[in-house]
């Protein structure tokens, strides 16, 4: 039980709070024995606390647990209220999560209803609690059950992708029922996902009781940057009493710099205060200066108490600029005045179960982020509203977001609850999101506008229901993301762009290669080569990628030796996509040579989804004139399975984050290679120019140099640019293209600021010579260190040790006559010979036989 005491000193603190996170029990409906739980937690994370369920990840276990979602459960616990909060003026109960239909009970009293997992809701208390002991006691409903009411009281269908698994979830008649409920959709399942419908008290509950008044939200807008930043501080505040001779002290830094009178009256009170920062230091994208933060607090002073309330905010200015040209319009991000070329990837939840994903899971996929060299996230539509700590490590980090509401490749229903439901959820997530820097844009929805208009839904409904039908099923789209969301956006964070839906060209127009967004696909549904990515160059690529397995110590997390078979009945449980195994095999056999065995399968997997991506992320950074942003899909994964991933469930990068580590440099030599010529270019997305040489040599894969080139260039700031052409008949010299590479680098003084190594055939046609690769290992204080020496040529170059940590570089590839050291991170569990015990070191030519 929770014991709430009252505290004093000087000005009494106005509000008490306290999290209500103890002594839960939980129970199915129509059980009699009580079990222990968490909170916050979900019911199947506490059926596998109590041994009730077996890992639902491990094999084909989620099968087995589809009777979860069709049965309702019940959570309870007691606090203890004293005499003191008792005489509080106020007390209310806060819930900021509740997943998701719920009836919450007070001392047997009906004190709310929800239906919406994505809002939070807040209750005045007071009259219902007793002195010493209270019960809470909370039903949630089948969100299952209450969507087949739904549906079947339509009257008509609404489209919804297959990424609702419902015949996975053996649902009543294989119906389609997330839409209408106001869920998480990936937990209905994905083409990356499972089924695991949850239900729970997924973020905290909160007490709070109060005397005369409380800060309920604060805003800090800026308004305008120069010697000076000219900011306001939008303060909205319950009060009990009237009071003429109250204070609003807002301190930047700790330090008051602007104190301002006010009066106080019964109710909601609204207040606009502005101030002044001197000689402001601005906030960065990564990679492009320091991420400034300035701790931004406002307290408000009446009739003897103090409420507070802060912010750490970054000075910046962000504009999306879509403006007429000679292409059709731009679509870029102009942050402190600058045009920057956005590079990143698409985020997803991290787990199913929402509360596992813990702060260290968070840094670790942040800090990915932040040292792959991107500077943009896209916090997809399908998934959540991310906790708080995650948009302040995208602040900290220097990582833009682009935040869809969610709602994700499905149609939407359109009556007045619904539309209400989903006001409200914008008004709660744009208000709690808002202080954030690192929010860039927010955008509609995921793919349902080239659903209706590209996938044929619009003509289906029409023909195999009515056309009023989909007019009717068309205007509630239109509600959602050409009314509400906007004007929500519009009044209370007016600041920011709003895109109605990804991909798009304009609002209620389908996505163009000339205007707007873009989600290319044919590279994987399309079974279209890589190359293609040359070609198809968007305006702003916000998705695109490829799949790959993780690595084996990933897949023997979920597996028994004998399911080792990418066609094993478990293997193709854990690949969502419906053509999955069967494409990467496709792929992977048009670029290298058939793998000997499944786990050399998995590893050039890894190759192929790095060297394709790669090819995408270099053709859009070529080609910035055109294109200026470029993030893959996906950088995480929500659980252990084959997806387009580039950190696996468990935390391991796969090859394409490295690779996309390389790719994503401020500096970039990228080659377009035509039959003839090879054109090479320099990308900058540095703010100064460099005086630099760029070297090119000509190498046979044991060491020999066969021709170079070299050229004085002034790489010019935030550019791509090509600096030179290389005609493939003068360079080579009609030396054999499959025993031979380019290495180009760019030198500042003696320094390489960037390299990149070029191969002149596809990689099945290259004659890989046995690399004589060798390595040495040694123990510091906090890494082992290899280091790791080549006579020839090292193609890919794989370490993988049995350890949680990542190499410091993994997947590269070694010139010949070479050294180089990678570090890992060791714990206390780790000595140098366990380590030695576990390490193994492989090359593309390990993994296949001749």
């Amino acid at each position: 039980m929770a014991t709430l005491l009252l505290s004093s000193c000087g000005n009494k603190p106005a509000v008490l709070e306290i999290d209500l996170n103890q002594n839960w029990t939980f129970k199915k409906v129509q059980d009699t024995l009580w079990n222990k739980a968490t909170v916050p937690g979900t019911v199947h994370t506490d059926l596998i606390d109590i041994g009730e369920i077996p890992n639902p990840y491990y094999r084909l276990n989620e099968h087995d647990l589809q009777w979860i979602d069709k049965e309702n459960w019940e959570y309870k616990t007691l606090i203890k209220v004293s005499k003191e909060v008792l005489a509080k003026e106020r007390i209310e109960l806060h819930f900021s999560g509740l997943d998701t239909y719920s009836k919450i009970y007070l001392n047997d009293s009906l004190i709310l209803q929800t239906d919406n997992m994505f809002r939070n809701y807040t209750v005045e208390v007071k009259p219902l609690l007793q002195l010493g002991d209270n019960r809470i006691h909370i039903l949630l409903e089948s969100p299952i059950n209450k969507g087949l009411e739904k549906y079947d009281a339509l009257g008509y269908k609404i489209p919804v992708s297959d990424n609702d698994l419902s015949k996975i979830g053996k649902v009543e008649g294989e119906k389609q029922v997330s839409i209408f409920t106001r869920k998480a959709g990936y937990h209905f399942g994905w083409d990356w996902g499972p089924r695991l419908v949850t239900s729970g008290i997924w973020r905290p509950i909160k007490l709070r009781s109060y005397n005369h008044h409380k800060i309920d939200d604060l805003f800090i807008q800026q308004e305008a940057i120069g010697e000076k930043a000219n900011l306001t501080a939008h303060i909205e505040l319950s009060a009990t009493e009237i009071n003429d001779k109250s204070k609003i002290e807002i301190l930047v830094n700790d330090s008051i710099v602007k104190t301002q009178e006010v009066a106080l009256e019964v109710g909601k009170n609204n207040f606009n205060i502005p101030f002044e920062i001197e000689n402001p230091q601005l906030w960065w994208p990564n990679g492009m200066g320091a991420q400034v933060l300035y701790t931004i607090e406002a307290q408000v002073v009446s009739d003897s108490y103090v409420d507070k309330k802060a912010h750490k905010i970054g000075l910046r200015t962000i504009e999306l600029v879509r403006e007429p040209d000679a292409i059709g319009a731009s679509f870029f991000f102009k942050v402190n005045g600058h045009p920057v070329f956005m590079k990143g990837a698409n985020y997803i939840p991290q787990d199913v179960f929402l509360p596992r994903a813990k702060q260290a899971e968070y840094e670790h996929i942040l800090s990915s982020a932040k040292e792959a060299n991107m500077n943009m996230l896209r916090v997809w539509g399908g998934g959540i509203y991310e906790d708080d700590m995650f948009y302040q490590m995208c602040d900290e980090k220097g990582l833009l977001v682009w935040q869809d509401f969610m709602f994700a490749c499905a149609m939407f229903p359109g009556d007045p609850s619904f539309l209400d439901n989903v006001r409200q959820e914008a008004i709660d997530n744009v208000k709690r999101l808002r202080n954030h820097t690192s929010i860039a844009l927010w955008c509609g929805n995921n793919e349902i506008l080239s659903a209706w208009e590209n996938w044929g839904w619009k003509n289906q409904v029409a023909q195999e229901q009515s056309k009023p039908i989909a007019d009717t099923i068309w205007k509630a789209y239109d509600d959602i993301f050409h009314k509400i969301l906007p004007e929500v956006v519009q009044e209370f964070n007016n600041s920011r762009a709003y895109w109605p839906s990804s991909p798009g060209s304009d609002f209620g127009k389908k996505e163009s290669l000339e205007k707007g967004d873009a989600h290319y696909w044919m590279v994987w549904w399309g079974k279209e080569p890589f190359d293609k990515y040359t070609t198809e160059i968007p305006r702003f690529m916000s998705e695109y990628g490829f799949q790959s397995f993780p690595e084996l110590s990933t897949v023997e997390k979920y597996t028994q030796p004998k399911d080792h078979d990418i066609y094993s009945e478990v293997m193709t449980s854990h690949q969502r996509s419906s053509i999955g195994n069967v494409t990467i095999e496709e792929y992977m056999l048009r670029h290298y040579k058939k793998p000997k065995d499944f786990a050399s399968f998995l590893y050039v997997s890894q190759l192929l989804q790095a060297h394709g991506v790669n090819v995408g992320i270099e053709a859009h950074r070529r080609n910035r004139e055109r294109c200026m942003g470029s993030l893959y899909w996906q950088i995480n994964d929500c659980w252990p399975v084959a997806s387009w991933s580039s950190i696996d469930y468990y935390g391991k990068w796969k090859a394409l984050q490295y690779k996309a580590k390389k790719s994503f440099k401020n500096f970039l030599i990228s080659n377009e290679d035509k039959a003839d010529r090879l054109n090479v270019f320099i990308v900058s997305d540095s703010l100064k120019s460099i005086n630099a040489k760029l070297k090119i040599r000509l190498l046979d894969f044991e060491g020999n140099e066969l021709n170079q080139w070299e050229e004085e260039v002034v790489v010019a700031p935030n550019t791509s640019q090509q600096y030179v052409t290389l005609l493939k008949n003068d360079f080579l010299k009609g030396k054999d293209s499959e025993n031979i590479l380019l290495h180009e680098a760019l030198y500042v003084g003696d320094k390489i600021q960037t390299e990149n190594i070029h191969y002149l055939s596809p990689f099945k046609q290259l004659d890989f010579p046995d690399p004589e690769l060798s390595f040495t290992v040694k123990e510091n204080p906090d890494v082992f260190e290899v280091t790791l020496n080549t006579k020839k040529l090292a193609k890919d170059v794989f370490l993988s040790s049995g350890f949680i940590a990542n190499f410091s570089d993994n997947y590269f590839d070694m010139l010949p006559n070479t050294q180089k050291t990678v570090t890992i991170k060791k714990t206390k569990r780790e000595d140098l010979e366990s380590f030695k015990s576990k390490l193994s070191i492989l090359t593309l030519t390990d993994s296949f036989t001749d």
